[in-house]
């Protein structure tokens, strides 16, 4: 089972939060899978992560391309094995699994100030919950990010 994470974003865009728990990811050593809602949405991510300044390089690619496999951080919006080996998971902007479990650690981040996404985020946190995986829910604080349950 995985270990999946929920963060609530209250106080930042994703295009904001994203880049510095991705660093985290590759700071130790980690790679990642980004699933994304739709193609749109994972060519404004790919967009953001190469002008983050905190932190100010996060190599990655948009999957498709003829070096996934060396790719840090792989974007995506198919459901799909990573074809760079990540053990870890982000889905954003409405993104869902069905490999939860082929994962190590999932981060599952949700805009709170859009209902539907609020909505959506408390259906998958039910499913993943049924299913035996190890919960956590985090929220954006004036300091950072606090540990809710």
């Amino acid at each position: 089972m995985a270990e999946i994470g929920f963060y609530h974003l209250t106080r930042t865009a994703l295009e904001q939060a994203l880049p510095r728990l991705l660093g985290r990811v590759l700071a130790a050593g980690g790679r990642a899978h980004v699933l994304c809602g739709d193609a749109e949405r994972a060519r404004a991510i790919d967009a953001a992560l190469w002008t983050a300044t905190d932190p100010d390089w996060l190599p990655h690619g948009l999957a498709g391309g003829e070096h996934d496999a060396l790719q840090p951080i792989l974007l995506a919006t198919e459901d799909a094995p990573p074809a760079n080996g990540a053990r870890f998971l982000m889905l954003v902007a409405g993104a869902d699994s069905g490999r939860l479990a082929e994962y190590d650690r999932v981060l599952d981040l949700f805009d709170g100030s859009d209902e539907a996404a609020v909505a959506a985020a408390r259906m998958r946190w039910a499913a993943a919950k049924a299913a035996g995986h190890a919960l956590t829910y985090w929220q954006q604080g004036p300091g950072g990010w606090e540990k809710k349950a």
